[in-house]
């Protein structure tokens, strides 16, 4: 596997639409792994394939649920990869959350996003998948597949700071 470049603003590729992935290959399924290599190196919890510079709709995301009440040991992370990922259902509940992002390095905004999704798409076998997220894990799939669409986070940010003012004033982003 291989770690690839993150690009960064003002790199066009982060503004284009991305194309829908006709069939899961084997070179697909190596971008993906490349790409969850990548997140982790970075590290990241997502990302989506114009950020290393592939304007395919492909995202992967890594998640780690939150414990418990009464439960000892941390659930491991949940991988997602997608292809050709797209929101089928947003709740109306919608709340304000801290994002950032490895495309726009240094910065958090807040953001407001559905309380509740389900995506659908394909997984890395070309099968097709839903998954329902609410919460930390709706907000990511949320940004990742606004990068297919060529939308950062700072597009949709009702405030913006750099990250020494939010170590300043102790501000965790999600």
């Amino acid at each position: 596997m291989t770690i690839l470049k993150i690009h960064t603003i003002p790199d066009p590729v982060l503004r284009r639409k991305a194309q829908r992935v006709r069939a899961v290959t084997p070179q697909m399924r190596q971008l993906i792994d490349d790409m969850v290599e990548t997140m982790r190196a970075a590290p990241g919890v997502g990302l989506a394939a114009p950020q290393v510079g592939v304007s395919q709709r492909i995202i992967v995301v890594e998640f780690a649920p939150e414990p418990q009440e009464g439960q000892e040991n941390q659930k491991p992370p949940l991988l997602y990869t997608l292809v050709n990922p797209e929101i089928v259902r947003r709740s109306k509940e919608t709340e304000f959350g801290h994002e950032a992002c490895l495309s726009i390095p240094g910065y958090f905004g807040e953001v407001q996003r559905a309380q509740k999704i389900t995506v659908q798409g394909l997984n890395r076998q070309g099968q097709r998948v839903r998954v329902k997220a609410q919460g930390w894990l709706a907000r990511i799939f949320q940004h990742e597949i606004d990068h297919l669409d060529g939308i950062l986070y700072i597009d949709r940010a009702t405030k913006m700071w750099k990250a020494e003012e939010a170590e300043e004033s102790d501000t965790v982003p999600a």
